[in-house]
């Protein structure tokens, strides 16, 4: 199918913003849902926390795909009682709310999803791919009630593909952003022990692939957005080293990172090593494949010096 028409949320965050930026270099009117007053053409208000009627059915007249990438950022802050409702409401709230107009509007046909890797809890050394088990802890089941939110649609004939992204590398924001600064100046760290696996993309191979599975008719339900090869903490700290040219000789110990960060420090200490299965057999082509290829890309498009 010919994408001509998408309607997005989340349109101006990290991805969101790459990701409309792109399709509309290649000529594809972008719908923007924002929970403001719309104050440009393309952009359409919406109230994500209404799930029976926060989003008009004719916003989706015409629209080949919608492509729902809203939630607040996991490490906005320490996971407190009330951040985590906000967490869960941002993205299971919002997704029933798309999910009530597309189904109520029969379509668009297509619906891609924003969802992570954290489905799978902590793999350790293990990898994992699109068949394997869901993890437990707070994140994983927060993805499960994500997908499963998602489900209507799939069962009134939209194909849904969930987008399940690793830590996305970009030269400004993200996980990526807030270190540069530091490793350039040689206070880099390995975070605890340094074994535990970081499952990454580039924002280019992110983009590109959500575009890809727009594209794929075939491709539907949970897909990992990772790069084929995962690495480890040590691993990833000596790769941004050799990317900005200084040494990254320290460490923070976990117990200081757990006092730091509370629950959230889970995400730094655990390991994912997720594989993207269902990507690599439909042929997808990664733009960075190693995460030397990706690093040395971002730094060059930071302008830091090396």
């Amino acid at each position: 199918m010919k994408i001509t028409k998408v309607v997005m949320s989340g349109a101006s965050g990290l991805i969101g913003s790459a990701l409309a930026g792109q399709l509309a270099g290649a000529g594809i009117e972008v719908i923007k849902l924002v929970r403001r007053s719309a104050r440009a053409s393309g952009e359409v208000t919406w109230d994500p926390t209404e799930p029976a009627g926060g989003l008009e059915h004719d916003v989706l007249a015409g629209a080949d795909a919608v492509v729902h990438l809203s939630g607040a950022p996991l490490a906005g802050g320490r996971w407190t009682q009330a951040r985590k409702a906000e967490l869960r409401a941002s993205r299971i709230t919002s997704t029933q709310t798309v999910v009530t107009a597309m189904v109520a509007a029969g379509g668009p046909p297509v619906l891609a999803c924003g969802s992570a890797i954290g489905f799978y809890g902590s793999t350790g050394s293990q990898a994992a791919d699109e068949g394997s088990p869901g993890g437990s802890g707070f994140l994983a089941d927060l993805v499960r009630d994500w997908e499963a939110a998602t489900k209507p649609a799939a069962a009134a004939g939209i194909r849904v593909v969930n987008l399940r992204s690793g830590v996305v590398l970009a030269p400004h924001g993200g996980m990526l952003g807030p270190l540069m600064l530091p490793f350039r100046l040689g206070l880099g760290a390995r975070i605890g022990a340094g074994t535990q696996y970081l499952s990454w993309i580039s924002l280019a191979d992110e983009v590109g692939a959500i575009r890809f599975l727009l594209d794929s008719d075939d491709i539907f339900g949970p897909v990992n957005l990772t790069a084929p090869e995962p690495v480890t903490n040590a691993e990833f700290t000596a790769a941004l080293a050799k990317a900005v040219r200084r040494p990254a000789l320290l460490q923070l110990p976990a117990p200081l990172v757990r006092a730091a960060l509370g629950e959230l420090s889970a995400e730094l200490l655990g390991s994912l090593r997720v594989k993207p299965a269902k990507l690599l057999e439909a042929g997808f082509e990664f733009r960075d494949p190693t995460v030397e290829s990706a690093l040395a890309a971002a730094v060059r498009a930071a302008h830091v010096p090396g």
